[in-house]
């Protein structure tokens, strides 16, 4: 079984069992956004916790280690997104994604915002004119390095 046959399993038994994310996420004790993530494939699960929540799910046990492998990470089907809730974040990086480096690199130096070490949170939150959604992404600094070829 490989990891993108699990990850239909996943979401189909999740369904059937009336599973919220978050239920999944309670269960193992980690962050909703990471643990829907590594459930869709996106993140290695540490074997303990696979086991749990391939109990919840019902699905065979053979599933943990593929679960606790690391995966092939990113990648969508199409390069501009098609999916119009994924697209509007790929829309939302092409108007501010340019304001956002260069305020990166006036407040912080010539660097990046890493992915690696990082964390992202969404929220629910209400508004009178309909309810927002609020996506913080906290990625370390990481300064670009010169190196010359003498060390």
């Amino acid at each position: 079984m490989n990891r993108n046959e699990i990850t239909e399993q996943i979401v189909v038994a999740r369904l059937a069992r009336g599973l919220s994310w978050q239920d999944l996420a309670d269960a193992i004790g980690r962050p909703l956004v990471w643990t829907t993530s590594a459930l869709l494939g996106q993140h290695p699960i540490p074997a303990e916790l696979g086991k749990v929540l391939v109990e919840m799910l019902g699905l065979d046990e053979s599933a943990v280690p593929v679960l606790a492998a690391p995966p092939m990470r990113g990648g969508l089907p199409t390069a501009v997104p098609t999916d119009p809730t994924i697209y509007r974040f790929y829309e939302a990086l092409q108007v501010y994604g340019g304001a956002i480096k260069e305020l990166i690199h006036e407040q912080f130096g010539d660097g990046i915002m890493s992915a690696i070490n990082f964390s992202v949170d969404m929220q629910k939150k209400a508004h009178p004119s309909g309810d927002r959604v609020v996506v913080t992404f906290d990625g370390k600094f990481l300064p670009y390095q010169w190196v010359s070829a003498d060390g």
